[in-house]
């Protein structure tokens, strides 16, 4: 039985990998700023980590926020792995960081270069963007009578449990590198997604493409947040909808 820890365990991805590892078998930890025994904020350090460590082989670091602090909680989480001796760190990271200059992408690039310059044995896998993401920035956005939504900014959503499921596999696995992206089942543009969202949450809206400027805009319009030669996901907006709001 492997004993992994999985930093943000209490998230929405790191609780998922967690109740996936635990339903296979194998001892699970899970390291919040928050949930005790292990509760430590990666980004200011503590003893508890060097505890959460001790005789874990696979680290799942899945913690991460963009108000930042990225960069120090990965090299205090790298520097106590190998303190530890852990053998494999896996790291999920976000699809287009290096194609669209936002900063909290700049970060979570920037880990991507200090997991692979650790020494210790790394997997990363990007994704696209979750459907539980895009529901809150939809809901948001649904709040005026008219809707307003970036025109011509296309999206590939992607479910989280699928998500979990495969990084799950990744932490059982020897370490991999960089693997093949993961997106989800479909392009679509923003607008189509709000009429989507709005038809399951029963709200009714007029949507209206905006167009925005700078270069964020110009990257995520021109395709910087898709992979659609990986869109490798089952799971539709659609479906995902029906099962939240629908029952």
């Amino acid at each position: 039985m492997t004993t992994i820890l999985v930093t943000g365990g209490t998230g929405t991805l790191g609780r998922r990998v967690t109740e996936r590892l635990r339903a296979d078998g194998h001892e699970v930890r899970v390291l919040s700023r928050h949930t005790q025994p292990y509760a430590v904020d990666l980004r200011v350090g503590g003893s508890g980590l060097d505890a959460a460590l001790a005789g874990v082989q696979t680290v799942v670091h899945c913690a991460s926020s963009p108000r930042g602090g990225d960069e120090e909680a990965a090299e205090r989480l790298i520097a106590a792995a190998g303190q530890a001796g852990v053998g494999h760190l896996v790291y999920i990271s976000i699809v287009g960081i290096d194609r669209v200059p936002l900063g909290y992408y700049k970060a979570k690039l920037a880990v991507e270069r200090r997991i692979e310059a650790s020494g210790l044995g790394w997997t990363v896998l990007r994704t696209t963007q979750f459907h539980d993401l895009l529901v809150t920035i939809l809901g948001g956005l649904a709040k005026p009578p008219v809707m307003l939504v970036p025109a011509g900014v296309p999206d590939q959503p992607v479910e989280v449990r699928e998500v979990a499921d495969r990084l799950a596999e990744l932490a059982l696995a020897a370490p991999a590198g960089r693997v093949p992206d993961m997106g989800g089942p479909e392009v679509r543009t923003l607008d189509s997604l709000a009429r989507a969202y709005l038809h399951a949450t029963g709200r009714r809206r007029a949507v209206a493409q905006v167009p925005l400027f700078g270069r964020t805009y110009r990257a995520a319009r021109a395709g910087g947040l898709l992979t659609p030669e990986q869109a490798v996901g089952k799971t539709t907006f659609e479906e995902y909808l029906g099962r939240r709001f629908e029952g």
